[in-house]
């Protein structure tokens, strides 16, 4: 797996732009260019279970591996949902279970720079790279709403 970096510059504070990253509503309009329905069920406290969702049965299961509020989250990916069932020890699952997907948010001259890193396999690389500049895109505008 290699670690893919994106980022994005932010006119909004980091509150804002946190609570954009986990809140309820707004989390399914930012991840929307992943799976249209795309939700999250989880509290966000470090150590909890995620199950990031695509609206169709199918998504993520994961762990939230640490998070300080308005500065830095980790998810660590455990396994897949496929048509509702939890898949955390076939084959394909243990080829990445574990990868990070890592969010820090900083301020940088009265802005707020979102730096995600993932670890990703090889397969996945062209989709990550023309679908994390459109939901941050979608993070940013949602961010820069008064």
């Amino acid at each position: 797996m290699k670690k893919q970096e994106f980022k994005v510059l932010i006119d909004a504070p980091r509150e804002k732009v946190w609570d954009v990253i986990i809140g309820k509503e707004t989390y399914p309009q930012w991840t929307a260019p992943f799976s249209e329905g795309s939700n999250v069920e989880t509290d966000w406290k470090k150590g909890s279970k995620a199950i990031f969702g695509d609206g169709k049965g199918s998504g993520m299961v994961s762990e939230i591996a640490d998070n300080k509020p308005n500065e830095f989250l980790s998810i660590r990916h455990l396994g897949m949902i496929k048509d509702g069932v939890e898949d955390l020890d076939s084959e394909d699952v243990k080829k990445w279970s574990g990868a990070m997907e890592n969010y820090t948010l900083k301020n940088v001259n009265g802005k707020t720079e979102w730096t995600v890193e993932m670890d990703m396999g090889e397969e996945w690389a062209d989709y990550m790279n023309e679908t994390w500049p459109l939901a941050l895109q979608k993070a940013k505008e949602l961010a820069e709403q008064s």
